[in-house]
């Protein structure tokens, strides 16, 4: 992949998509909590404040909010973030949130044998509001430029007019020569109402054609893309077997340039195995793994490893090293409450080298 200078780019990375707040039990359950600690999140942005926050690079997000005092709590989450907000639309409040409004995520982080829960009171949010037309791309691509941008599935399912935006903004980004990444993200909550996995592959299919740099996981692959893995059970699916998707995905879609998934097993909510695995140009790189990874909140996790990885590519890394930075990025991220990183580049570049947990002082 050729990656634009910094030089010649205002931005190192821009990300599309919908952020939400997410109001969190901490240790107890939606169902009884009488108090939330309140943290913005959403897939696609949680990646260019990763970038932000971890690895200084300079972000911008596109995006939608609503003129109340919701959304400008969410604001203030994000300036905190770091990620530029020039390009994010503001749209009026029509008093009850009848046409537009901010998407609330209520998320349990789950505990030993009780898994995560993630319930979403998102439809008719303002980022969803978006499309064709409402984003100058050739400002952002052409004027400014950026390196890196990227995008991803939860986006395109969140509603009829979202694709469109999307479609946009890749075929703008490659006109002037940035890299794009695309997370497949399959969720069926989202795409339930607009069609189903059948509209999410008619999506994602005219996506890809775009895209650089592919993100996902079996069931991303097999569902929101139509490929076969060889396996009923998906969540049996071994490196091999991975290995052979990708290998079909690359050949399908010759414009990828690389593909990348996280490979986690579940031992309980809190105990993982996590590594990942990265395809490009025709070679499979084995991540470094964390067998029995111990885990405080697992949200975020696979937006840490896309930022981590990122970074790599931005830098010039070799693809070992890319792998490598991503997987211990998400790891690190997931020994903190909420979807964003509080992971210091020196923390990542530790863990990477093989450094413990024993006390820094």
């Amino acid at each position: 992949m050729k990656i634009r200078s910094t030089e010649e780019c205002l931005w190192d990375a821009v990300s599309l998509g919908e952020v939400m707040l997410r109001l969190d039990p901490g240790e107890g359950r939606v169902r009884n909590t009488r108090s939330f600690q309140v943290w913005e999140g959403g897939g696609e942005y949680n990646v260019t404040r990763g970038l932000r926050r971890a690895f200084n690079q300079r972000t911008a997000v596109v995006t939608a909010l609503v003129e109340n005092e919701v959304g400008y709590l969410l604001e203030d989450l994000m300036l905190q973030g770091g990620v530029d907000l020039r390009h994010v639309a503001w749209m009026p409040y029509d008093g009850i949130g009848r046409d537009v409004r901010i998407g609330l995520n209520f998320t349990e982080r789950g505990f030993g044998v009780r898994g995560a829960v993630g319930t979403s009171d998102r439809a008719r949010s303002a980022a969803a509001a978006l499309g064709e037309g409402d984003v100058d791309w050739e400002a952002l691509f052409g004027t400014e430029g950026a390196r890196w941008f990227h995008t991803g599935g939860i986006y395109a399912g969140l509603s009829e007019t979202t694709p469109g935006v999307m479609i946009e903004a890749v075929k703008a980004a490659k006109r002037h020569g940035t890299i794009v990444s695309y997370d497949l993200n399959y969720r069926s909550s989202l795409w339930k109402a607009l069609g189903g996995p059948d509209a999410a592959r008619e999506v994602n299919r005219e996506i890809v054609p775009y895209v650089d740099v592919l993100i996902g996981n079996e069931e991303d692959f097999h569902v929101g893309l139509g490929f076969e893995t060889g396996s009923e059970d998906l969540s049996s699916l071994d490196t091999a077997g991975y290995e052979r998707m990708i290998e079909r995905v690359s050949e399908t879609y010759p414009n990828v340039h690389a593909v990348a998934t996280t490979l986690r097993e579940v031992q309980t909510a809190t105990v993982n195995d996590w590594k990942a695995l990265l395809w490009t140009e025709g070679t499979f790189y084995r991540s470094i793994e964390f067998p029995g990874l111990e885990i405080l909140d697992r949200v975020g996790g696979g937006d840490s490893f896309a930022s981590g990885m990122i970074y790599g590519f931005l830098q010039g890394m070799a693809p070992q090293q890319c792998v490598d930075y991503g997987v211990a990025h998400g790891a690190l991220a997931m020994t903190t409450p909420g979807d964003t990183s509080t992971v210091s580049l020196k923390e990542v570049e530790k863990l990477v080298s093989g450094g413990g947990a024993r006390v820094d002082r």
